[in-house]
């Protein structure tokens, strides 16, 4: 039996922040990057320093403030009088895990946490035809690239690489799906490989696809593999390399 199960499963249950957004604050209509000298920013704000929002949280409510100049970060919009955290904007060549959320007779509509649904054509799978589309129920995960996205459409995705080969895309069957931030998934994709993955894969067998759109997704034979793995990946968000893989060494001995 692993020890400690019970308290990885309660950490699972706490899934990380989907994204983040910082707010730029100024006194005049230029910004160089840091408050003017002399100037003190207001309370609400330097209380969001260093802090992170999901989508949807009210980052400022400019009903607050007078006479100053907000500009905008990436990943913030005005809605009325307050300044809300916006979803993963998704780019080309993106590799994203997404949700099948409908179905429709040329194109699965797929959760991509963006701004808007993200079509899959049924034909974009390898030796994909009208007779052999794959049928995925509402819920499949599906791991798949951008290949179409703009401020105007709908993403576009595809199961297949730039040489119409399937390569690691297609559907995740099994296996555990969390969200994190979308830096730790650029992390987690990083060459060289981040010590988390390393010190994780020199002991045990897994296996691991990860999204720029900030969800992470593992299977493994045993489920103490999968837990163990998502909670060591959701504690490293924050963690030196030194601490990741002195926290992979702690949490492996729970299971000895």
């Amino acid at each position: 039996m692993v020890k400690g199960t019970e308290d990885l499963l309660a950490t699972l249950t706490m899934s990380s922040a989907a994204g983040s957004a910082a707010v730029k604050e100024t006194n005049s209509s230029s910004w160089s990057g840091r408050p003017r000298t002399g100037s003190r920013r207001p309370s609400h704000v330097r209380g969001l320093v260093d802090s992170y929002v999901v989508p949807g949280d009210v980052v400022l409510d400019l009903s607050e403030m007078t006479n100053q100049t907000i500009k905008l970060g990436t990943g913030l919009r005005q809605e009325c009088d307050t300044i809300q955290a916006t979803s993963y904007v998704p780019s080309v060549e993106d590799t994203v895990i997404g949700v099948v959320v409908d179905t429709k007779p040329d194109n699965f509509l797929v959760d991509i946490k963006g701004p808007s649904v993200a079509f899959l054509p049924v034909l974009s799978f390898e030796g994909g035809t009208r007779r052999n589309i794959p049928k995925f129920e509402i819920g499949t995960l599906i791991y798949a690239r951008v290949v179409k996205a703009n401020n105007i459409m709908n993403p576009e995705l595809s199961c297949m690489d730039a040489t119409g080969k399937a390569a690691e895309f297609g559907q995740l069957k099994g296996g555990y799906m969390f969200d994190t931030l979308t830096g730790m998934s650029r992390m987690l994709l990083s060459s060289p490989t981040c010590p988390v993955l390393e010190a994780l894969g020199k002991k045990l067998s897994f296996e691991i696809a990860v999204g720029l759109n900030g969800r992470v997704w593992v299977n493994a034979p045993a489920p103490s593999t999968v837990i163990l793995v998502s909670n060591a990946i959701m504690k490293s968000e924050s963690l030196s390399g030194i601490k990741q893989r002195a926290m992979v060494e702690n949490l492996l001995e729970r299971l000895s």
